[in-house]
């Protein structure tokens, strides 16, 4: 209260500002954030190339090679086909492939235990379906390259022995590698 009991407008209280100030960032955070996706957005769209271009090459003679056109028709029908097919699949499951890739790649794991990562609720929670599209649309993953190269970080990091190495490869408690991709990586333990 202020001097004499009169009490101050609450325009004049320091707090009613602070709370103003914030009220305004946040505003103004919400209008700047939500407009910069947008424009995201748009971009991405527009650089998309179009199903309906198509384009040919003339030879020198000024004729149409039938080859060239025959091989871009054949393209450009992949990539509609493809994306049409990426429209149809629901956004959880290619977030779980996205995942699933950066699991196998980046961070060697085996086939199992990039799905229990995605299925886990202490890991990705994804369902069960999102995660085994995942793990069927992975391409180009070598497992056994995977379990070499895990093979070799428990050797070299853990000085382990072969036949611990392959009981940690193939273990459920462990990296659960397939008993085949656990023998490759012993087999080629060693390779330079």
């Amino acid at each position: 209260m202020a001097k004499d009991g009169i009490k101050k407008p609450i325009h004049k209280r320091w707090w009613f500002w602070l709370i103003v100030v914030l009220f305004c960032l946040v505003v103004i955070g919400n209008l700047t954030g939500g407009s910069g996706n947008k424009s995201a957005e748009n971009t991405t769209e527009s650089s998309a190339p179009s199903s309906d271009d198509t384009t040919t090459d003339d030879d020198d003679s000024g004729n149409t090679s039938s080859d060239d056109t025959d091989s871009e028709s054949d393209s450009a029908e992949s990539s509609s086909s493809e994306s049409s097919s990426k429209a149809d699949v629901p956004t959880e499951y290619l977030s779980a492939l996205d995942k699933a890739e950066s699991y196998a790649k980046d961070m060697n794991m085996s086939k199992q235990a990039v799905y229990e990562q995605l299925t886990s609720e202490y890991g990705e929670k994804f369902s069960a379906q999102a995660a085994q599209y995942a793990i069927d649309h992975l391409t180009d993953v070598d497992w056994n390259a995977n379990a070499l190269a895990k093979a070799r970080s428990y050797q070299s990091d853990m000085s382990m022995s072969p036949e611990a190495i392959r009981d940690q490869l193939t273990s459920d408690s462990g990296e659960k590698f397939t008993p085949d991709e656990a023998n490759y990586a012993i087999q080629h333990l060693n390779d330079k």
